[in-house]
């Protein structure tokens, strides 16, 4: 007989944004839903362990919005749930059918919560179907490592992420507003090996990631440089910054606004937001027999008035 785990697996998933049931009596909480300093200090902003667990899904174990179901039992479960454990209660077993638990979303519509980055120095307090709303844009949300030679998982302040990157990623620091990168590759028909660099500059008080990578477009590699801001793209818009690439008398440049690294590497590098260089244009700058590339990279990082 199977057992209510069989149908546990691959539905832990990140929780949705849902938007708070139509109801006279809730308040208009949509103009607060980022702004810490006009929910902070409530007084009824301390939600007992076990509260929170009544509101918690069995299955994916998030937090549970309306509609809830419930089996005849009492147990309850998520609406995403219900149709992935084929209408079976995952506690009891018993058919689940269409009750909803309007018990407890009234229980949830009394809550308010802080918000969960409150550790990074978000001091809010929630009503608790705005709180996933405002978590998705809390801008004391931490960031993810931007280093781009593997799937790291560390995530932090832009502080303890410029100390990870040059500790753990070995990643080169600069100091200033210009740089001029040379860029060796014995072997450009290839792509598989490490064919990537970050460098961190740190200038105007904010710090930024540089990155020069080739990857396969249809049939032969690509290269690509762009910047990266390390911070919110609000802030990322006060800069501009220009890159150039040439050889044998000619050259390409190319202007524009750094990405901020709230947009991951493969999504900056997968719009062709930067200088595209051509395998064939990128040996040719090379000079030589083409069979060693020799790009060197210069630019300049300004901050727009």
């Amino acid at each position: 007989m199977a057992t209510a785990s069989a149908y546990f697996d691959d539905m832990r998933s990140k929780p949705e944004v849902i938007d708070p049931p139509q109801n006279d009596d809730m308040m208009d909480v949509s103009e607060h839903v980022n702004d810490p300093a006009q929910n902070a200090s409530k007084p009824n902003g301390t939600v007992s362990s076990s509260v929170r667990e009544l509101l918690e899904c069995p299955v994916c174990l998030n937090a549970m919005y309306p509609p809830i179901h419930q089996c005849s039992n009492g147990h309850t479960l998520c609406s995403g749930c219900k149709p992935r454990v084929h209408n079976r209660c995952p506690t009891c077993r018993h058919e689940l059918g269409n009750i909803r638990c309007l018990a407890l979303e009234k229980v949830a519509a009394s809550l308010e919560l802080p918000c969960k980055y409150q550790s990074f120095g978000c001091i809010g307090i929630y009503p608790y179907y705005s709180k996933l709303k405002h978590e998705s844009q809390c801008v004391f949300r931490p960031y993810n490592c931007p280093y781009a030679g593997s799937e790291c998982t560390v995530v932090g302040d832009i502080p303890y992420l410029v100390a990870h990157l040059k500790d753990d990623h070995k990643v080169d620091m600069h100091n200033g507003s210009t740089f001029n990168h040379r860029y060796v590759k014995s072997h450009p028909h290839e792509v598989e090996n490490a064919t990537w660099m970050l460098t961190v500059f740190s200038c105007f008080g904010q710090y930024f990631c540089l990155h020069f990578e080739a990857f396969q477009l249809g049939m032969a590699p690509v290269y690509i440089a762009f910047l990266r801001f390390m911070g919110d793209d609000n802030e990322a818009k006060n800069y501009s910054y220009s890159l150039e690439v040439g050889g044998n008398g000619r050259k390409m440049i190319w202007q524009g606004v750094p990405r901020s690294i709230r947009d991951s590497h493969r999504k900056v590098r997968d719009s062709f937001d930067g200088l595209i260089i051509q395998r064939n244009m990128a040996l040719f700058f090379s000079g030589g027999d083409r069979k060693e590339l020799k790009l060197r990279v210069t630019g300049k990082i300004w901050k727009e008035q």
